[in-house]
């Protein structure tokens, strides 16, 4: 139980940076900021990443990560490393985002249009991307990263799920 926790706390600064582009859509201050990653720009008719690909999305997830990683730092430990464990959240949430728009990238070039299940692509990209933004600046295991991978993989399909039920998604995976 202990490993299921310690990934569960570890990533979830990424998790928060993955559901934070949905709620920032919503957010009055926020939600007419609707610049794409990929500034419009297209290849063979294709959008690069989509229109749902946003900056609003990008910088409001790694802040949001930021912050997470934040809480939890204050929460659990002492000490003079506030900083550094926002700068990882934040790294992390940033590398989640980004691994979602290069899956978007590859999502596109297959002809599946923005908003459609892609699996288990849709459901990894983020975890992929986290992880390898922050592997060069924490001692993650193999272990650890593997419970990282199917903790919250299983997490994303739930979590999407229920965003589907309470009218937040419009698919259910």
């Amino acid at each position: 139980m202990n490993t299921i926790m310690e990934a569960f706390l570890f990533f979830l600064p990424a998790g928060i940076a993955n559901m934070s582009p949905v709620l920032a859509a919503r957010l009055p201050l926020l939600k007419n900021w609707k610049t794409p990653l990929d500034m419009g720009k297209s290849v063979d008719g294709h959008r690069l990443l989509g229109a749902n690909k946003t900056w609003r999305g990008l910088l409001f997830g790694a802040l949001m990560a930021a912050i997470t990683a934040g809480i939890i730092y204050r929460i659990l430990e002492d000490g003079n490393g506030l900083a550094a464990a926002m700068l990882v959240g934040g790294l992390m949430g940033f590398g989640a985002l980004i691994g979602d728009a290069v899956e978007s990238y590859f999502k596109r070039r297959r002809g599946v249009k923005p908003g459609e299940a892609w699996f288990p692509f849709d459901q990894t990209d983020y975890i992929i991307g986290g992880l390898l933004f922050v592997a060069p600046f924490t001692g993650l295991s193999v272990n650890l990263a593997l419970a990282v991978f199917i903790l919250y993989f299983v997490l994303h399909v739930v979590t999407s799920y229920i965003g589907y039920l309470v009218g937040l998604k419009d698919k259910p995976i």
